[in-house]
């Protein structure tokens, strides 16, 4: 949440303006929140198939449980 959208909600909260505008104050928070960090998540490149194409076939497919 950035500085302003954290003002803009404590600002509200203290006023009786009901609680339907302290929830969708909140709400659009969470929205702008949300939009925020999907950018980055999105800018990874997805692995392609040819970068595993070197590994032998058997790695990845055991999990060793006892170390």
């Amino acid at each position: 949440m950035d500085i302003s959208s954290a003002s803009s909600v404590s600002a509200l909260s203290g006023q009786s303006a009901g609680p339907s505008v302290e929830n969708e104050a909140l709400r659009k928070a969470q929205e702008i929140q949300a939009r925020s960090a999907a950018a980055p998540i999105n800018s990874v490149p997805q692995p392609t198939k040819s970068s595993s194409v070197n590994l032998p076939s058997h790695l990845g497919q055991n999990i060793n449980t006892s170390a």
